[in-house]
């Protein structure tokens, strides 16, 4: 953790935290403490979070008319989007739907039975599925290192036959399955490095070798200590070639070659209508958009990103990055990422693009340490609200744009993982629980949502879209008051060429008189 920018915070603003609950609402002045562009304290001004939660609304309301999901290629999906476009393509944005193949998966069986008990499993999105009924076989405990499961030296005790129990960490969880098949086992479980379930996915059809689920932490210890026990595997799931769309726009002023890009992805998973995952994001995303019009003045472009299929393996995202030509690719300075910035027990994390807390993936393409301090500057110093780094672990629609070398960051107030003690004397809400104990299941609803961080995170997002669309100068060297001064420089010169030429050509015509 980078000691200078997270954990030293003025006295003041100490005071201004402890003042600062989650039921309280917030601080009436949103920008106290830092200095900004215009634009983006216009807009933070301008983001009501009663508007922000108007989306959300609606949202439910699709989820509730549509059997109460808005999964990607879904009825629900398809009016979310429209109902996205359609208020932008009033706000006069140039809006394009972005059409895509994506292989879809809804669960159909999920249990583990062990020594005749259940534990709680959870299939990994594009598992292959057991046959009915399950497979049943001896349980196979992996040794634990920083690379469990990761190497074929790590089933050297023999797998063959059996089920493989692994911790998580040191490699996707493909690997993991893949290398556990290799070595012959029948089946993979994955046990958690932190507290909390494992909610993964293999990232790919082509990727699952064998039947793969996830369990808790505590689980996981709990069967490693039964090597050699019976266990029951029934993990299945209902597979289909399908095509949903991203929802594209952009403002009609702006420089088009220092793009300033936001996204957030729209589907929800299968089990429920995802009003925090991802409507807190969609929301925020979109209320943002409508206050900064589609022909603010700003010196960059700013272009808006809906993915779909994020839940699937964050195929939407991924289909319009790869979709961009190199130039293209270039054009674009910037990319922000907001998923899931309204948990019901919120935490305050930034992506650490720097890399100053040394945890996992390591640091993002250059810029991506300025869009981090951008946003922790403002929720610190601006809110009063103390920030935590969170990695790169490529779980959401920001990998696309860090594989292309595109500057990335973005906001996150946690899913599975357990909030700890110290995180909830710091921001409020209960310790030793989920910061989202309704991630990715039915109670995903507008009853999971802390309204509190939502307002804190949505005023973020404005504030760094307009510190932003001013000038990318920090980022990657182009200013946006040095560009405009040039346009009025040129503007003034055309003017007063104009004017000249009016001239001379009256004087002729005196002349000629």
């Amino acid at each position: 953790m980078s000691y200078s920018r997270r954990s030293i915070v003025p006295s003041i603003v100490v005071a201004a935290t402890a003042a600062l609950t989650v039921g309280m609402a917030p601080a009436a002045t949103a920008t106290t403490g830092i200095d900004g562009p215009a634009l983006a304290k216009q807009l933070v001004n301008k983001v009501n979070v009663n508007n922000v939660n108007r989306h959300l609304i609606a949202f439910q309301r699709i989820s509730d008319a549509t059997g109460g999901r808005r999964a990607a290629s879904t009825e629900g999906h398809k009016r979310s989007a429209e109902y996205i476009a359609t208020k932008l393509e009033q706000a006069g944005f140039a809006v394009t739907r972005q059409e895509f193949p994506f292989t879809y998966a809804e669960t159909l069986a999920e249990k583990l039975t062990v020594a005749g008990a259940d534990v709680p499993v959870i299939i990994m999105s594009y598992s292959p599925s057991t046959p009915a009924g399950g497979i049943t076989a001896p349980l196979a405990v992996v040794p634990v290192d920083d690379t469990s499961g990761c190497e074929a030296a790590d089933y050297a005790g023999g797998v063959a036959g059996k089920i493989a129990l692994i911790q998580r960490g040191g490699c996707s969880f493909a690997q993991k399955q893949a290398t556990a098949a290799e070595a012959g086992a029948l089946g993979a479980i994955v046990y958690n490095n932190v507290p909390g379930p494992v909610n993964g996915t293999l990232g790919d059809p082509a990727a699952g070798k064998i039947p793969t689920g996830g369990i808790t932490q505590a689980d996981g210890q709990a069967l490693a200590t039964k090597a050699g026990a019976s266990v029951t595997l029934d993990l299945r799931a209902f597979q289909e070639a399908r095509t949903s769309y991203n929802v594209l726009a952009e403002t009609k002023t702006g420089r088009k070659d220092n793009v300033v890009m936001l996204g957030a992805h729209l589907d929800s998973v299968t089990e429920g209508p995802g009003i925090n995952d991802n409507g807190t994001g969609s929301a925020a995303l979109l209320e943002t958009a409508l206050q900064l019009g589609s022909k603010p003045k700003a010196n960059n472009a700013v272009r808006f990103g809906w993915w779909s299929a994020e839940e699937f393996g964050l195929v939407g995202s991924t289909h319009y990055v790869n979709s961009l030509t190199f130039e293209q690719q270039l054009d674009i300075a910037l990319y922000y990422n907001y998923d899931m910035i309204g948990s019901p027990n919120a935490a305050y994390f930034a992506y650490d693009g720097d890399n100053s807390d040394g945890v996992g993936e390591g640091a993002g393409p250059y810029g991506s340490g300025q869009l981090e301090k951008t946003l922790v500057d403002y929720l610190q110093l601006g809110k009063g609200v103390p920030v935590e780094g969170t990695d790169f672990t490529g779980r959401s629609d920001y990998q696309g744009f860090i594989r292309a070398g595109i500057p990335a960051g973005g906001l996150f107030t946690g899913a599975e993982g357990v909030k700890t003690a110290a995180q909830a004397a710091k921001w409020g809400g209960s310790a030793n629980v989920p910061y989202d104990k309704c991630y990715h299941q039915a109670c995903d609803n507008l009853g999971n949502v802390d309204r509190v961080a939502l307002d804190r995170n949505s005023d973020a997002v404005a504030w760094a879209l307009g510190v932003y669309a001013t000038s990318t100068e920090n980022i990657n060297g182009v200013s946006g008051a040095k560009a405009a001064k040039a346009r009025e420089l040129r503007a003034a010169e055309r003017s007063q060429q104009r004017s000249l030429t009016a001239s001379v050509h009256a004087d002729d015509h005196h002349v000629a008189a």
